[in-house]
């Protein structure tokens, strides 16, 4: 009977450090975003994050900073990284085999461009600009170790 009670405890806890560890994932995914799309603005051109008087407004809250639409844009590539990249990357999973890994690449630009179309406070003007976002993006992730 008390070994019964043990491995309970003992699989209660690991549940518990399992979910622990995916909430440190979900916050460092979170930060990577925030910190890839300030990095973007900053240094690389055709990439520009502006308050849009009057129209910044989400869920009823008016934005009136732009480091508030920072924290909501990268906040949402974070939470499209950790929910449902890992769905698009299985679905993609044959053409990242046929393309020795270059699918990823144009996976993670389409995530930063579907941002592009669905904050207008977020602009990202060639594909040039699309390319180097997307690529220090992965520089962060890369250097945060949020990936697998």
């Amino acid at each position: 009977m008390k070994m019964e009670k043990r491995f309970i405890s003992l699989s209660s806890l690991s549940l518990r450090e399992s979910s622990v560890n995916k909430m440190e994932k979900l916050f460092w995914h979170i930060v990577a975003g925030i910190l890839g799309i300030f990095l973007a603005t900053k240094f690389v051109p055709g990439v520009s994050l502006e308050i849009i008087p009057g129209k910044s407004i989400f869920f009823e809250i008016a934005f009136t900073q732009s480091w508030q639409i920072l924290v909501l844009v990268g906040g949402i590539l974070g939470l499209i990284n950790f929910f449902i990249k890992p769905i698009l990357d299985k679905i993609t999973l044959p053409l990242k085999i046929l393309t020795f890994g270059f699918f990823s690449l144009i996976l993670n630009m389409a995530i930063i461009w579907v941002l592009d179309i669905l904050f207008l406070e977020f602009q990202v003007l060639t594909l040039f600009s699309l390319f180097w976002t997307t690529i220090i993006y992965w520089g962060i992730n890369l250097i945060l170790e949020v990936k697998k």
